[in-house]
């Protein structure tokens, strides 16, 4: 059997996830994607998967080369792209199509009408959707999906390398939690870093604590300098062990994040997380006062109580913090991503 995926940037945990759909049910996966986002140039293994850079094909050429690989099924990322809804729109019949995008329903004007014109030119075109969770199956309602069609869990980590990590440490940090927060994610404006880096530093001038802020990623706001805070750069899933084992704490202070797989890996890791109400996977990975805090986006004060909450917890609550993310983060796995997308093209 073969696989189509109509794909944007690439990223190591998707791989994962369609490696191990390939494997579990025997199918032939075949990637056309953009090219690797030079701010997150991630190493993919994409042994036994089949990728073909988008930029290389003429719109002709693409359907083409589709007619070539000849699919059973095909998933595809978005709507954005007119030849990937002209390749669903021309694939053969019998063929199943899943439509999966991470947009979050809001209630704007702009959606509201929006919606009312996706029912002809997008929800028509596929047989189900794959989204990330509910925020986003409210959209695939409002655009014509049935229930009946639409499944969560389309964003899954790679689970076990950051439960490994949990496994790992566990003892280590059972006797001494690290206190050290980690931040990863690019350094753009609309990640809230620069409110992290001002939340943080006002704490550190206003109460003297011995916690630490390291921050990975790069990007076009420039690093801060504070004698607390450290900065390492973009970093390899498969290297993230070298910090995961001496941070504590996860945060992501987005201001705009229709999902955020980072939170999943984290909670896999065994980590207490903070984040915005803008972040999407809070939905699933993070509950208050239970492994993590949620704050409202933006809330410079906020975003500093929750810090000192986090500062003030005994190493002991920090650690079963840390054991509720995991239980979480077990509701989606590569294995279960991989069997929903199976199921959701065989329900044809």
């Amino acid at each position: 059997m073969t696989f189509l995926v109509l794909y944007e940037e690439l990223a190591a945990y998707f791989v994962k996830c369609i490696s191990v759909f390939a494997e579990q049910h025997n199918y032939e996966v075949h990637i056309i994607r953009k090219e690797i986002n030079t701010e997150a140039p991630f190493n993919l293994n994409l042994k036994g998967i089949k990728t073909y850079n988008r930029s290389d094909y003429s719109d002709e050429e693409l359907i083409q080369l589709v007619n070539k690989i000849n699919p059973d099924a095909i998933l595809s990322g978005g709507w954005a792209s007119k030849i990937y809804l002209k390749i669903v729109s021309e694939r053969k019949e019998n063929v199943p199509a899943v439509l999966g995008f991470d947009t979050k329903w809001n209630g704007s004007w702009r959606q509201l009408l929006g919606s009312t014109v996706a029912r002809f030119r997008i929800t028509s075109k596929f047989d189900s959707c794959f989204v990330p969770g509910d925020e986003q199956k409210k959209l695939a309602l409002k655009i014509g999906f049935k229930p009946n069609q639409i499944t969560n869990g389309a964003y899954c980590c790679d689970f076990d390398l950051f439960h490994n990590q949990f496994l790992a440490n566990k003892e280590q940090k059972k006797k001494q939690f690290p206190h050290r927060f980690i931040y990863v994610g690019r350094y753009v404006e609309h990640k809230g870093i620069k409110d992290l880096w001002r939340a943080f530093i006002e704490l550190q001038n206003e109460e003297s604590n011995d916690w630490e802020l390291w921050c990975l990623g790069t990007g076009d706001v420039p690093p801060v300098n504070h004698p607390k805070i450290k900065h390492f750069g973009f970093v390899q899933p498969e290297d993230l062990h070298k910090y995961i084992s001496d941070t504590g704490v996860f945060v992501l202070p987005s201001h705009f994040e229709p999902w955020g797989v980072v939170v999943h890996e984290f909670a896999a890791a065994g980590f207490p997380i903070i984040c915005t109400d803008e972040v999407g996977a809070r939905t699933a990975f993070v509950e208050n006062n239970n492994n993590g805090y949620i704050y409202n986006s933006g809330d410079i004060n906020q975003l500093k109580n929750v810090l000192k909450k986090m500062m003030n917890h005994t190493n002991k609550e920090l650690f079963t913090m840390g054991k509720n993310s995991v239980t979480k983060a077990k509701q989606n796995t590569p294995e279960i991503w991989a069997n929903k997308l199976f199921t959701l093209i065989n329900k044809q």
